[in-house]
């Protein structure tokens, strides 16, 4: 017969009561079902992201909603626990997520023109490979650091990628910066609110092999009121 100590089972307790609880399991085939139902359930739309560099604020979009539902789904189930920022690379993003952990579903694209790459736009990831209708990756996130533009910078790449910018997206690549190239391409779900001074502090932190970070850069996720 086992004999637990109290050490043990205030242990177990600990282990028990820091369990987050699971939501339904998605696959590829439900999960366009699945998300829409936990969307509707599920209607937070603000993230706080903290690091020792400072904290960071977000909106996720309520017509990506998807994505939206996918990624507080994740944050409500403790899938980003152990995650950190390990990809940066100056004047193009920082991106985030736990390379440990791998679900086997990707979400369908959810494009929208208005929503764009200008800096502190939030994105999913994805792979490039046989993935010709440009599906997310489930978990990997990324925030825009972007570089400026000039006029003629943004001429020459709308004009090579096929892209029609508003009036107001042309000004803000012009006055925030951005990474065109990508739009269209990777969606956009959200947007920074606060903290984009904490994301310039990242992406200038040293990396080796082009975009490893040196130090591991880890955060806290969590969903606040927006």
């Amino acid at each position: 017969m086992k004999i637990y100590t109290t050490l043990t089972l205030l242990s177990l307790l600990i282990t028990f009561s820091c369990s987050k609880p699971k939501g339904p399991t998605i696959t590829q085939e439900n999960i366009v079902e699945v998300l829409t139902q936990y969307g509707k359930e599920n209607p937070e739309n603000g993230v706080m992201i903290e690091t020792s560099f400072g904290t960071i604020k977000l909106k996720l979009y309520e017509d990506t909603p998807l994505h939206r539902a996918n990624f507080v789904k994740l944050i409500k189930e403790g899938f980003y626990d152990n995650a950190d920022f390990h990809r940066i690379v100056f004047e193009f993003m920082i991106q985030g997520g736990d390379l440990n952990q791998k679900l086997k579903y990707r979400i369908p694209a959810e494009f929208n023109p208005k929503y764009f790459h200008k800096k502190g736009a939030l994105s999913m990831a994805r792979v490039s490979e046989n993935n010709p209708e440009k599906q997310s990756a489930s978990t990997e996130f990324f925030i825009i650091h972007g570089g400026q533009y000039s006029e003629e910078d943004i001429d020459i790449d709308a004009q090579n990628l096929g892209l029609t910018l508003t009036p107001e997206q042309r000004q803000n690549y012009l006055a925030q910066g951005g990474y065109m190239e990508l739009d269209q391409q990777y969606t956009v779900f959200g947007e920074l609110t606060e903290g984009m001074d904490v994301v310039d502090a990242i992406a200038r932190e040293k990396v080796y092999d082009v975009d490893k970070p040196l130090k591991r850069i880890p955060f806290k996720i969590s969903l606040i009121q927006n």
